[in-house]
């Protein structure tokens, strides 16, 4: 029983180590750069560019790009959300899922046909957000809502390559 719990512990010890941290930000938005990235001016006057997690909107030159910027700025600016995040990207970006309230902001663009689910990492989502997130995608194209109303629509990874 002692050696039992000894590797329990060794393992408990182990995996709290090894757990991805989760952060939470808070702030209120004070810029929209795009369907996909906010800055966000926290308590203590300290800015932070987010990337939002797990979408990728159309750039601003691509048909949809102002749609997008202007959805995700109707949204959330001048307003408190909630960024939950574990990482920041090559550009220092802070990556999360961003909060107006309960409302998950990222899974919104998706909804509103106003940004693709972002395939690419979605392995660093949550298995229930993942499968949300491309449900939703599914229904948006299938009733040509945004972006999907165009014939075949340009995804902004294909269009940043050119």
């Amino acid at each position: 029983m002692k050696i039992f719990l000894s590797l329990l512990l060794i393992f408990l010890n182990f995996s709290v180590a090894n757990a991805s941290a989760e952060n939470i930000l808070q702030g209120k938005v004070v810029s929209v750069a795009d369907g996909d990235t906010l800055t966000l001016l926290d308590v203590n006057k300290t800015q932070h560019k987010i990337r939002l997690q797990g979408i990728d909107a159309p750039e601003k030159a691509q048909a949809f790009g102002e749609k997008s910027k202007q959805s995700l700025y109707d949204m959330v600016h001048g307003k408190t959300v909630q960024v939950s995040f574990t990482k920041n990207d090559k550009y220092g970006r802070i990556v999360g899922k961003v909060f107006l309230d309960t409302q998950d902001i990222c899974h919104q663009q998706i909804k509103s046909g106003l940004a693709w689910h972002y395939k690419k990492y979605q392995n660093e989502q949550p298995l229930e957000d993942r499968d949300a997130y491309s449900a939703s995608e599914l229904t948006a194209q299938s009733q040509k809502v945004g972006l999907w109303s165009e014939p075949q629509p340009t995804p902004p990874w294909d269009y940043r390559k050119k």
